[in-house]
């Protein structure tokens, strides 16, 4: 007899799946559509636009509204600068911690997933006062260094368990060959957790794309908008002018891209986090 709590759990494992892409359906459909269209028949297929021959109507309205081009660049650069960044300074650190013997790196390591655990909203304005008074609020530079020092907790951590897994046995080797500590992190070491790294480099690209609150209170000039920032930007436009349908538009051009990267890499994000789980 099967287990009742493993039913209970596949069930709502199954009902979630299909609740999301149920919603991925109407946000792609209902880009494509009128207002009219979006309430009137929510869950229907689009036709007014495509009967019109004007089928991306919605998405060259966000486009154009809201200058994504621009922020598409932007965004591009400060979430590849800003993932590659975190990363390699994440690696060492979490080599430290789990590999070289660190004293207090027991402790170490319980503080930085602490930092794991501290809601953004409880210090953004201390770090609004502390970026005005570096006079680094409205630019994209102040903007990479919060998104590199908020994000090193996750990773460090991520990273602290992974080099856990990883054999001692080739470092021991290496060590007795006469290697430092360094060249074995640099030739031993980082090629096995390529896994690991490019898992980590993958979760934090993602989570920086879709970041939303610090580009809002931190950027406040066309020219340093971020794709979320610029979406925040077309809803009180599109809201206003009743283009529910761009504004959805927006949406997708934003969450789209994210998804796909996370569809087609989503085996070796799971085989990373997996291996990181062994110790």
């Amino acid at each position: 007899m099967r287990n009742p709590l493993r039913l209970a759990g596949t069930a709502f494992i199954w009902l979630f799946t299909a609740i999301n892409v149920l919603l991925l359906y109407w946000l792609i459909s209902a880009s494509f559509k009128t207002p009219l269209e979006i309430f009137r028949d929510p869950f229907g297929l689009p036709r007014t636009w495509f009967e019109r021959g004007e089928p991306f109507r919605n998405f060259r309205y966000a486009w154009d509204q809201a200058e994504f081009g621009h922020a598409f660049l932007v965004t591009v650069i400060m979430t590849a600068a800003a993932s590659v960044t975190i990363v390699l300074l994440s690696a060492p650190a979490a080599y430290a911690l789990s590999r070289l013997g660190v004293r207090g790196s027991g402790p170490l390591t319980s503080f930085i997933a602490i930092g794991m655990g501290i809601p953004i909203q409880t210090v953004i304005i201390p770090l609004f006062a502390g970026m005005a008074h570096l006079k680094l609020t409205n630019s994209l530079f102040g903007l990479f260094l919060l998104y590199v020092a908020l994000s090193l907790p996750f990773t460090v951590f991520l990273l602290t368990g992974f080099f856990r897994t990883l054999p001692e046995e080739l470092e021991e080797a290496a060590a007795l060959d006469g290697a430092s500590p360094l060249r074995t992190f640099v030739s031993v070491t980082l090629p096995l957790a390529r896994a690991g790294m490019i898992t980590a480099l993958i979760l934090n690209a993602i989570g920086l794309w879709n970041e939303t609150l610090l580009a809002i209170v931190f950027i406040q000039e066309n020219a340093g908008f971020t794709l979320a920032r610029a979406l925040f930007t077309l809803y009180g436009a599109a809201t206003y002018q009743s283009e529910y349908g761009g504004l959805i538009a927006g949406v997708a051009i934003v969450v789209l891209p994210m998804l796909a990267l996370y569809i087609l890499l989503a085996r070796r994000i799971i085989s990373g986090l997996t291996l990181g789980a062994g110790k």
